[in-house]
């Protein structure tokens, strides 16, 4: 019996790492999109595609002939300013679709976000749709409409909408968030809650989509929903921490807004990721339903504790 092969856009990133070591451990054959300058340290057995989502060439060979594609790869506004977002996240996913077009290619599996769905209600879903806030969510949505597109008109594709990962290996929400559960010197959490979700929960939901997704349509891979206070006493309990104890005040958040824009314009160069929309997103409750990815595709999260000794012992290890 052949071996099922996979390509995967964004490899060496948080997610995308953890994406190939499952499909090596699963017996897949993997080839990986990796820019020249990425480390690949790690990650042996991937067939690695030297090259970015703009190389047309590269693409096409990466996509040939695999039986999955998973399309990782993106850029958010820490990393870059909002042209380059928008640019990598919906070019980038269009110049990946035409190579996909053009190739003999299975199901798409596209990973957007959790952010281009939200609600007045207590859980978003999958039919919240929402106005984006900032480069990175506008770009995402726009992404989206292209997928879309394509598995209406051309091949087999689904979208999946993590919320908020956490696991070892992530240089961005990770370790903020268990600084407000393990550090003295964080006295502060942030208003407002998120879904917390394991990366070994998110890809699993992502071989899900892919083996039993319906063509064309949209799953959010969230976990467990939490305002940051009770997300960081959980994790000073677990990990025998000292949990924030002050909230910031919501109102420094949203002035911050404001303060961000200036500087932004004065520089003329995105120095702060956020606006004052962003700032006043920051502090709300955004929680999410997983029911129908779990209805669908028999998808499962585990408790916040599930995933902390591994990834509480690789921030100390990080972190000295």
């Amino acid at each position: 019996m052949p071996t099922d092969v996979a390509a995967v856009t964004g490899a060496t990133g948080f997610l995308g790492g953890h994406l190939c070591e499952r499909l090596l451990e699963e017996g897949w054959d993997v080839r990986g999109l990796s820019r020249p300058t990425s480390d690949r340290n790690g990650l042996e057995g991937v067939d690695w595609y030297v090259g970015d989502v703009f190389e047309d060439e590269t693409l096409r060979a990466l996509v040939d002939g695999v039986d999955a594609v998973f399309h990782l790869a993106g850029v958010g506004l820490w990393s870059a300013g909002p042209e380059t977002v928008e640019r990598v996240n919906r070019d980038g996913t269009a110049t990946l679709l035409s190579a996909c077009r053009d190739s003999d290619v299975g199901r798409l599996v596209f990973t957007s976000t959790a952010g281009t769905r939200r609600t007045t209600k207590r859980f978003a879903d999958e039919t919240d749709f929402a106005e984006p806030i900032g480069a990175y969510q506008s770009s995402k949505a726009a992404a989206e409409r292209l997928v879309d597109r394509y598995a209406e008109d051309d091949g087999d594709a689904v979208t999946v909408h993590p919320t908020s990962i956490f696991g070892p290996g992530d240089d961005s929400f990770t370790p903020q968030l268990l600084a407000m559960g393990l550090e003295p010197t964080m006295p502060a959490y942030l208003p407002g809650g998120l879904s917390v979700v394991g990366v070994s929960d998110v890809v699993d939901g992502l071989l899900s989509a892919y083996a039993a997704g319906t063509r064309g349509d949209h799953y959010i891979l969230g976990g467990e929903n939490l305002t940051y206070d009770r997300a960081a006493e959980r994790i000073a309990d677990h990990a025998g921490g000292s949990p924030a104890r002050v909230p910031v005040p919501s109102t420094a958040i949203h002035a911050a807004g404001p303060v961000a824009e200036v500087v932004d314009a004065v520089a003329d160069r995105r120095v702060f990721p956020f606006d004052r929309r962003m700032a006043r997103l920051a502090t709300s409750e955004l929680f999410y339903s997983s029911q129908k990815a779990h209805e669908e595709l028999g998808y499962e999260y585990e408790p916040l504790e599930a995933h902390l000794p591994e990834t509480v012992a690789w921030y100390r290890s990080t972190n000295g």
